[in-house]
């Protein structure tokens, strides 16, 4: 009996993915469950795990392959064949002699040691190309080797010192001196699909920017005094970015046209304050949304923000996760960005964004202080959004975030 492997359903929007790496060959025993091949989507990377358990026969799609939600990916054929094939695998290297065996060292100790924390898609690689895990720098979390790292690093090591001739593409100057100094990386999926949403949204949306400045004295005075016990009560830190998301949906609750989007020739106004929270990976930006945090405290936003940012970082995101976001926060002042006009998550109208702390002079009951500013930016559908409102929804951002006892007593 043969079991098919076919494309699971992608989520909202999704109809295909490409093949990015299969994590088996043809012919080898596989394990129900275990991952069998990753596809990269519009939104996400996710992994197919094996159907049942027996042996790859057959590979229909190959890697960079583009392929629709229930296409065929390839068979797996079970019976008792497959184990025993494994087995009859093993038996040579069990038969060998103890004697021939060489030493264990150190090195080979270490990199045992640091496969076993590899993803597939990276163990895979790494093995394919006889690399050592413990010659590459990781960048995911905790240090850990993800399959960018790889590729970059294999990129590196293969690149010749002087690339052979090859005819100038159509925008390349006359003078080639700088090509041996170019590098040309073919574009993700993902990045193509961030650069097509984000021109999109310029093209398709009435944009304008509003700015106000905030000064963030109260909140981090707050913070300050209460981080703590309320790291100690419930085991997360207490960070800007909770505050940020309270002040953002009680603006969306005063002007419900920010919380609003176009559908054809209605306005579809949203009941709720689905945030989606920016975060940078490097595969490019991705935008996980927190459900209903209007309902939430200010603890269960900082657990939410921090699990999204760990799965988006880890390539662990959901479909689920990226979809169905009313509003957006970006946060560039972790950057050190002191201004910036955010573009618009379509087919949402309104983005805020976040900028670096800076003290600053202001006048203070008409004595010059240096305060703690940051510069705030809420870019708006103009289709959607009157600039009074835009304007309105950014003051009442402000007079939370200065006067932070309106969040808790709900002013």
């Amino acid at each position: 009996m043969a079991n098919e492997i076919r494309v699971p359903t992608l989520g909202e929007s999704v109809t295909e993915a490409t093949i990015a790496t299969w994590f088996k060959k043809q012919g080898e025993v596989i394990v129900a469950d275990e991952p069998l091949v990753e596809l990269e989507t519009d939104k996400v990377t996710l992994e197919v795990p094996a159907p049942a358990s027996g042996v790859l026969s057959e590979i229909v799609a190959q890697e960079g392959e583009t392929v629709d939600v229930g296409a065929l990916l390839g068979v797996i054929s079970e019976g008792k064949g497959a184990p025993a094939a494994a087995s009859a695998a093993a038996a040579p290297a069990a038969s060998a002699p103890v004697a021939a065996a060489p030493a264990p060292s150190a090195t080979m100790s270490a990199t045992t040691s640091a496969s076993d924390e590899l993803s597939p898609a990276v163990r895979k690689l790494v093995a394919e190309n006889n690399l050592n895990p413990a010659d590459i720098k990781g960048t995911g979390k905790d240090g850990r080797l993800i399959k960018g790292d790889v590729l970059a690093f294999i990129e590196a090591k293969s690149a010749p010192a002087t690339p052979a001739p090859a005819s100038a593409p159509a925008n390349a100057p006359s003078n080639d001196t700088d090509a041996p100094r170019e590098e040309r990386v073919r574009m993700t999926r993902l990045r193509k699909t961030i650069a097509r949403r984000l021109k999109d949204a310029q093209n398709t949306a009435a944009m304008l920017t509003t700015f106000n400045e905030v000064d963030m004295s109260a909140v981090m005075s707050l913070r300050s005094e209460y981080k703590e016990m309320f790291q100690k009560k419930h085991g997360v830190k207490l960070g800007f970015m909770s505050f940020f998301t309270k002040a953002v949906c009680v603006a969306l609750k005063d002007v419900p046209a920010v919380n609003a989007e176009i559908d054809g020739d209605e306005l579809v106004y949203k009941n709720y304050c689905h945030i989606g929270v920016a975060v940078g990976t490097d595969k490019g930006l991705v935008v996980p949304v927190l459900r209903d945090a209007d309902q939430m405290s200010l603890a269960q936003i900082e657990k939410g923000i921090n699990a999204l940012g760990a799965k988006a970082r880890d390539g662990k995101l959901s479909m689920a996760d990226m979809t169905g976001g009313s509003f957006t926060i970006s946060n560039g002042g972790i950057y050190g960005s002191l201004m910036s006009t955010p573009i618009l998550n379509a087919p949402q109208s309104g983005i805020l964004g976040m900028h670096n702390i800076v003290q600053r002079p202001v006048v203070v009951n008409g004595e010059i202080v240096a305060r703690p500013m940051m510069y705030l930016a809420v870019s708006y559908d103009h289709r959607v959004v009157d600039g009074k409102e835009a304007v309105t929804f950014l003051v009442r951002i402000k007079e939370c975030l200065e006067d932070p006892k309106r969040l808790i007593l709900d002013l």
